[in-house]
């Protein structure tokens, strides 16, 4: 047991459409499986007295032979296929190294897996020129029940039911005219009651617990009956007993590329009306809600869908499926629970809406009159739930409509445009004012960078260039002018040393009697106390109060809880030398560089915060006092790569770059030509309050 569980854990690292496929193991491979396990030698005997004559596995789908084999493939068209190796698991790396080729009629298949310490290669069908396995490498010659030992081990047993399958025995007769009637009410003509065999019997009731008369749904595979589903009086149901699980109407998706899929008969029929024949309705109906866990069950424990595992075959070749489910709670359950087994990116979902344009008062006239004129006078549901809810409110059009705008079935993380065009239209109505981007506060740099929700800034500049200290200004700016606030994670910075600047920018007063005050008055306490009520309104510090280096993760972790809280618009993380920047060993600096600009990119965009980066430039030999650009910066190129915006603030040192108190800020990257261009502009600095103005 221990030795399955671990073969178990094992499988579980597969793909998850091999860890699905897997376990569709056929009834009769499941069946070999025990004999093989219980005795191997007498199972191969009987396999190598397979005549060439009679090709192996005779009349079995091709796709059951590979799976038996271990191999499973999402599709088993004619074509070159890769999977990973059932005998070596694709070593260590889980390497896609077996390729199969399937012949284009799909009554052969050969494979080898290209591992040098596997080699196992084989054929089916055809391929196999009469040699019962075909095998060799690994699986050697055991054949048959080596293969089925070794789904065994892993646990991929097919179904075993409690009881053997039966075939009903039935008694039927036409149905009568009370019967025809009942369809006639529900707008189905006797030419479909026909054509689906429908009949009448008397049988056992489980509900009153005598015989009644029942009308009879026949399910058949190939013409053979294989259950049958009864309506008894007071719309009760039940099935034959200890019968196989299928689709009703399962003869008519057989070689379908297209199928619709609804959830009770009736409505199979409403749909043939309306001109599809391509239907199936499920035997059980729908469960009261989808299952949360995304981990399907095996096929055994399967049993609510075990019809899907016994209908595969029909269900292999198709390429969409319209789940036209009831529109209550149970019926979208239901199509969530198909759409997992049957794959969401190939279903599409329909939505049961009357007409447009019509009041329901008219529908429900239109209804009754139909009702009345069919001799029937059952109510009908508000609104329509289901197709042959339709059928009878406003006939086969309406119906066909339905069908013809089923959507593709919702994938999570995929979209069309249209999922967003509420606020593609919101973008285009400049609704919330910000969608151009908010001004700096400097008519100069607005017209080469505006500063937009949701995006990301790194900023650069040689040290002693005043980055920090423009940044401090323009969140003072958008703070004054559009009600900003921001979050703080500045480690080169004092607590105090920080209030300073900012207060000193809002109250435009020097904070100390300082040369650098250039004889201005210093501010007083009243404008102290103001300026730090003012700064508690729209900044917040981000702070590590241990002796190591926070990580990007704590500061997004943080800066997430102010968004929350206090409602921060901008994020601020100066410098990028200053987090801790432990990474795996096998991973590069640009690798690590990489991810983090993704992480602080997701946050930006989730948040609607724009963040700002600072980010040093590494050592530049031979420097004559130019301005550096973004591939400058120490660590990788994705900062300029992966970033929405890139600036480079320069004070001037050079005579011909302009005056000392001149400050360049250079725009050397703007993803979006809405809210800026590459260009350059230039600010005046004021030493004493720490602000900057425009030159012209």
């Amino acid at each position: 047991m221990a030795a399955a569980r671990m073969a178990m854990r094992r499988a579980w690292k597969r793909p998850w459409w091999t860890k699905v496929h897997l376990m569709r193991i056929p009834k009769h491979a499941a069946a070999m499986s025990d004999d093989a396990a219980t005795s191997e030698e007498p199972t191969r005997h009987t396999l190598a007295n397979t005549t060439k004559a009679t090709p192996p596995n005779a009349g079995t789908p091709l796709r059951d032979q590979l799976e038996t084999r271990g191999i499973v493939l999402r599709t088993y068209r004619g074509g070159q296929h890769r999977t990973v190796c059932p005998q070596c698991g694709g070593g260590s790396q889980k390497e896609l190294s077996l390729s199969i080729h399937i012949d284009e009629d799909g009554q052969g298949a050969a494979w080898n897996c290209f591992r040098a310490r596997c080699g196992w290669s084989g054929a089916v069908g055809r391929r196999s020129n009469g040699n019962a396995e075909g095998e060799s490498g690994i699986a050697g010659t055991d054949g048959f029940a080596a293969a089925s030992k070794k789904f065994r081990d892993v646990g991929m047993t097919a179904r075993k039911p409690e009881v053997p399958v039966q075939r009903p025995k039935v008694n039927f007769q036409p149905p009568s005219a009370k019967v025809l009637q009942f369809f006639r009410g529900r707008s189905i003509p006797e030419s479909v009651v026909d054509r689906n065999g429908i009949m009448e019997e008397k049988c056992y009731s489980p509900a009153t617990g005598r015989e009644e008369l029942a009308i009879a749904f026949p399910y058949r595979r190939d013409g053979e009956l294989i259950s049958v589903k009864y309506r008894g009086p007071r719309k009760s149901f039940w099935q034959s007993k200890n019968c196989e699980k299928i689709f009703y109407g399962l003869d008519d998706i057989k070689g379908k590329k297209e199928i619709i899929v609804v959830e009770g008969e009736l409505d199979k029929l409403a749909l043939e009306v309306a001109g599809y024949t391509n239907v199936v309705s499920v035997p059980d109906g729908a469960p009261r809600k989808a299952k949360e866990d995304e981990q399907l069950p095996p096929p055994e424990e399967d049993t609510k869908f075990s019809y899907l595992w016994n209908c595969r075959e029909y269900l292999d070749h198709v390429e969409k499926v319209v789940l036209a489910t009831d529109s209550d709670e149970p019926g979208q359950a239901l199509a969530e629970e198909l759409s997992r087994r049957l794959g969401k990116e190939r279903c599409w979902k329909v939505r049961w809406v009357a007409e447009q344009g019509r009041s329901h008062t008219d529908i429900a006239s239109t209804a009754q009159e139909n009702a009345e004129q069919n001799g029937d006078a059952a109510a009908l549901p508000k609104p329509p739930k289901d197709a042959n809810d339709l059928l009878r409110m406003e006939g086969p059009d309406a119906v066909k409509e339905c069908i013809r705008n089923a959507e593709p079935y919702p994938i999570r993380g995929l979209f069309r445009f249209t999922d967003f065009y509420d606020e593609i239209e919101s973008y285009y109505a400049l609704t919330l004012g910000e969608e151009m981007g908010v001004s700096t506060g400097w008519n100069s740099v607005d017209e080469v960078y505006k500063v937009v929700p949701g995006e990301l800034t790194v900023v650069t500049g040689v040290p002693n260039s005043g980055k920090s200290e423009w940044i401090d200004a323009l969140m003072v700016n958008l703070a004054e002018d559009h009600g900003w606030s921001f979050a703080l994670c500045s480690m080169e910075n004092k607590v105090r040393d920080h209030a300073r600047k900012l207060i000193e920018k809002r109250v435009r007063a020097p904070f100390f009697d300082a040369p650098y005050g250039q004889s201005r008055r210093r501010m007083s306490r009243e404008s102290l106390g103001e300026g730090v009520r003012w700064l508690d309104d729209h900044f917040h510090l981000i702070r590590y109060e241990d002796d190591q280096l926070p990580s990007v993760d704590w500061v997004l972790n943080l800066a997430r809880s102010a968004v929350l809280r206090f409602g921060i618009r901008g994020l601020v993380i100066d410098p990028y030398n200053e987090l801790d920047h432990q990474r795996p060993h096998n991973m590069s600096e640009t690798e690590y560089v990489s991810q983090m600009i993704t992480k602080i990119k997701r946050f930006a965009q989730h948040h609607d915060c724009h963040v700002w980066f600072v980010a040093h430039p590494r050592i530049m030999r031979g420097w004559q006092g130019e301005a550096p650009n973004l591939y400058d910066i120490s660590g990788s190129a994705h900062f300029i790569n992966k970033c929405d915006n890139g600036l480079v603030v320069h004070r001037s040192r050079r005579p011909e770059d302009g005056a000392p108190d001149e400050v360049q800020i250079l725009l050397r990257k703007v993803r979006n030509k809405a809210s800026g261009r590459i260009g350059d502009t230039k600010l005046r600095y004021d030493i004493t309050t720490g602000r900057y103005s425009d030159l012209y």
